[in-house]
């Protein structure tokens, strides 16, 4: 019955908010509110959401002070030179800027942080999406596919639950799954080239002079953090000229204002080391990381905007997103809390496990590859290590799968786990981005689980799975 209740629940809350019939925060918390009482444990939902809410407090903090922190080294211009190469490389083309997404995205997510990913990559492709009225969920589904993929560097999160889970050196499960992860890699920057193509058939191909105007947009969107994002020439005249015009107006058709108010260039070096230093500790575990970042984001307050009211000033025009994203969190811990609370977590991963037939045996790490799309997308990555991979994993012992096999195949569904409703970061993607979750998941689901299983036939065409 709890197994039942458990997929009713998640299905529920998945169709309420891609109809839109109700808000993420308003589903995350009522949804799970009502099945709780239907399972008959109502008595005991304070309980289970003060559980979740201690379990994901610290995630929240985390991504609280991330936000600050990255806001700010986006405000001061820490990121520009990255952003400006990538911004060349697209010009105003559809197909160029749905690959720059990809690019932008896994080269930012070899920090290990899927919020820091989502916020630089939307701060400088936004603008160019809405100036030339390209599909935001394009943008959206391609760099939650690029982090994806990305996060399962060691650092990252799901690798070193799999060492910790089954006892092994994250070094040993990670290495031999490079060409696999660099062919999912490569299939998602292919993807976003087929999708680009698409975009350009419905756009064309525009120079900035042709580009629709839009109202300026902010330096982080949604954040205030310059005078304007798009900067250019001004429409008049016919909008026609010579290729050496239209080279200079692609050029000028910048993500981020160069002459924003914000930026501190003297400091450059400054707020490189230190984002350096904080990466680094990170990796280090050197102090728990919502530590490093309270501690990173007042350094870099103070030193960046010594005024007590510029230091305001950045704090006001972060704090939409730091309140959005927390409150999504806390919501999110109620539906964490009712499904481990009431055991349908425990009830739904036996199930799926006593289902898999007996002969599927020598076969548990391509079973247990597949499996993971599902389970990654329904249930925190916690959950799925620590609870469904050791049971996993025994039974695959009995027939002769390794550990390690079994660690590198529960890799295999990243790319769609990092637009599950359970994960924090993707509120950040889709919250700055103006899009809907419900518009983002009906776009992402398909094209994040063919990704995942072209990983999974890399891995097991290369013998590493």
């Amino acid at each position: 019955m709890l197994t039942i209740l458990g997929f009713a629940m998640i299905a529920t809350f998945l169709v309420l908010i891609m109809l839109k019939k109700m808000s993420p925060i308003a589903a995350l918390v009522l949804i799970p509110a009502l099945f709780c009482v239907f399972v008959g444990k109502g008595a005991h939902l304070g309980d289970y959401v003060i559980d979740g809410v201690s379990s994901l407090a610290p995630t929240a903090a985390m991504l609280m002070f991330a936000i600050v922190y990255f806001g700010v080294m986006i405000d001061v211009g820490l990121f520009d030179p990255i952003v400006r190469g990538i911004l060349r490389f697209c010009r105003a083309d559809p197909m160029r800027i749905v690959v720059g997404t990809a690019l932008l995205a896994a080269i930012v997510s070899l920090d290990g942080d899927g919020s820091t990913t989502f916020m630089i990559t939307v701060s400088a492709m936004y603008p160019l999406y809405k100036r030339l009225k390209m599909s935001l969920v394009v943008m959206t589904g391609v760099a939650a596919m690029a982090n994806g993929v990305m996060n399962t560097l060691p650092w990252g999160g799901p690798t070193a639950r799999a060492a910790t889970a089954l006892k092994l050196d994250a070094g040993d499960i990670f290495v031999p799954m490079i060409p696999a992860l660099l062919v999912g890699l490569l299939g998602v920057v292919v993807l976003a080239y087929v999708l680009g193509l698409r975009e350009r058939r419905r756009l064309g191909v525009v120079t900035l002079d042709e580009a629709p105007a839009e109202e300026k947009e902010t330096v982080l969107v949604g954040a205030g953090g310059g005078t304007g994002a798009v900067s250019g020439k001004p429409t008049g005249g016919s909008g026609c000229g010579t290729d050496a015009d239209a080279d200079a107006d692609d050029d000028d058709f910048q993500g981020l204002d160069p002459h924003r108010p914000t930026l501190r260039p003297r400091l450059y070096w400054f707020n490189a080391l230190l984002t350096v230093g904080l990466l680094t500790a990170m990796i280090m575990e050197l102090l728990p990381i919502p530590v490093l970042f309270l501690l990173g984001a007042a350094l870099a307050l103070s030193v960046n905007y010594p005024n007590i009211p510029d230091q305001k000033a950045r704090l006001a025009a972060h704090a939409d997103n730091v309140l959005n994203v927390s409150g999504m969190v806390f919501a999110a811990a109620v539906f964490t809390g009712v499904l481990q609370g009431t055991g349908m977590v425990d009830s739904m991963a036996k199930w799926l496990v006593d289902i898999i037939p007996d002969g599927m045996g020598p076969h548990m790490a391509l079973v247990t590859g597949v499996l993971s799309l599902p389970l990654t997308y329904f249930m925190s990555n916690d959950g799925f290590y620590f609870g469904v991979l050791p049971v996993l994993a025994e039974a695959g012992a009995a027939h002769g799968v390794t550990p390690l096999e079994m660690a590198r195949a529960s890799l295999v569904g990243q790319p769609l786990h990092m637009s599950s409703p359970l994960v924090p970061a993707v509120y950040v993607l889709v919250g700055m981005a103006k899009v809907e979750f419900g518009d983002h998941t009906r776009f992402v689901v398909k094209w994040a689980a063919m990704i995942c299983l072209v990983i999974l036939a890399a891995g097991i065409l290369f013998g590493i799975i």
